[in-house]
């Protein structure tokens, strides 16, 4: 095995292990052991248990970040609050260990951490969509920043919730989420459908 090639392999075993176990109930030795090298192999490529957690974060942000960015490709409002939406869903689904690394050691309340930074970065996002949308309607667009917050931290709350219920399935799921930010309580649609999903 090469040395990428064996970075690789230390990457996905501790990635399995942090995910199962959060970055406390993790160590070098156990990551060590599953991919059948000795602990200063480990120490090699990554410094530590600190270094290896780095790097595994990193690429799920990059992961994460990736696909909501894709996702935003314009139109009205209310389909880039879809998108969005089915963006978070997509990857809980395609990544749930990465998910569970992300919000394990900084979950959505919290005032720091790697999940509330990527929550950040899509409400900064949306922030400027809501301010266009306050301002048609007449509305204070100086509480569009407030309103993002609101929006991201209900999906990635709900995401939370999804990622181990997994029912109903994720267009429902969006389609709820949607339905509540969209409508609000008062106006809620008995039967929400997405329209990005509509033909």
């Amino acid at each position: 095995m090469t040395a990428a090639q064996r970075r690789e392999q230390l990457i996905g075993t501790a990635r399995g292990l942090f995910a199962q176990r959060g970055f406390d109930g993790t160590s070098v030795e156990e990551v060590a052991a599953r991919a059948g090298v000795s602990k200063p192999v480990v120490y090699e490529h990554f410094g530590g248990k600190e270094g290896l957690y780095a790097v595994v974060v990193d690429r799920e942000v990059r992961s994460l970040l990736a696909l909501m960015q894709e996702s935003l490709t314009g139109g009205h409002p209310r389909v880039l609050l879809e998108q969005a939406t089915l963006a978070l869903l997509d990857y809980i689904e395609q990544s749930s260990d990465g998910f569970r690394i992300l919000v394990r050691d900084s979950p959505v309340g919290s005032a720091s951490g790697s999940f509330v930074s990527i929550i950040g970065d899509v409400a900064s996002r949306v922030e400027h969509i809501l301010a266009a949308e306050f301002t048609a309607r007449g509305l204070d667009d100086r509480a569009a920043p407030m309103y993002a917050q609101m929006l991201v931290g209900m999906v990635g709350t709900t995401g939370q919730w999804w990622l181990d219920a997994r029912e109903p399935s994720k267009d429902v799921v969006a389609a709820h989420l949607v339905n509540l930010a969209w409508h609000g309580l008062a106006g809620l649609q008995p039967a929400p459908t997405l329209r990005s999903r509509t033909p």
